[in-house]
């Protein structure tokens, strides 16, 4: 792989994998298992069947726990020390050809990406969970799920495209962490005066 391929799977993967890592992870595998890329010799072993298999079944278990109110809160609690590291591993392996000081390098630009992404996704769970009706919810997680999926994608087919893109998101995710922190503070300090 380039340099600039490798930046933009280190950037694409890290922000998917701060929105679901198990569609992060067999999207790579697939993708790698059918031909369809050829990821650098320390994440093949991601299309290997055992991996293929627990990824897609967590990806099932996001998947329906995504859609019940305040459980997908606790469930994105729980993610927080998963996503993020497992980000920073996978930017790790995918920069093994590169020097020492690098691969840190990546695996703390991934981490800190997939903190940023996952953050903003648990932030507007917390919101959404303050409306009534499930809809939101739903809504919400088919369109991580589809972000997801389509980002790692997109990091493997277009590679200079997807750093602008990743940047992009990275921005709009800081600028909705914002809002949204606003929003549930000032949600929380209605709720305590009641």
């Amino acid at each position: 792989m380039n340099p600039i391929e490798t930046l933009s799977l280190v950037l694409g993967t890290g922000f998917s994998s701060g929105l679901n890592l198990y569609a992060t992870v067999a999207t790579l595998g697939l993708l790698e298992r059918f031909g369809v890329i050829h990821l650098p010799d320390k994440l093949q072993v991601l299309a290997h069947p055992i991996v293929l298999g627990v990824a897609l079944a967590l990806y099932v278990m996001e998947f329906l726990t995504d859609k019940i109110p305040y459980i997908d809160s606790v469930w994105q609690a729980v993610q927080t020390f998963i996503r993020p590291p497992a980000a920073a591993l996978l930017a790790f392996s995918v920069t093994a050809s590169a020097a020492e000081p690098w691969r840190w390098a990546a695996a703390l630009l991934a981490g800190s990406i997939a903190l940023t992404s996952h953050g903003t996704k648990a932030s507007a769970r917390a919101a959404a969970n303050m409306s009534p009706e499930p809809l939101s919810n739903w809504a919400l997680s088919f369109g991580e799920d589809l972000l997801a999926v389509w980002v790692t994608w997109f990091a493997t087919a277009h590679p200079t495209l997807a750093i602008i893109v990743v940047f992009a998101l990275v921005v709009v995710s800081i600028f909705l962490l914002y809002y949204l922190f606003r929003f549930l503070r000032r949600t929380f300090q209605k709720l305590a005066e009641i």
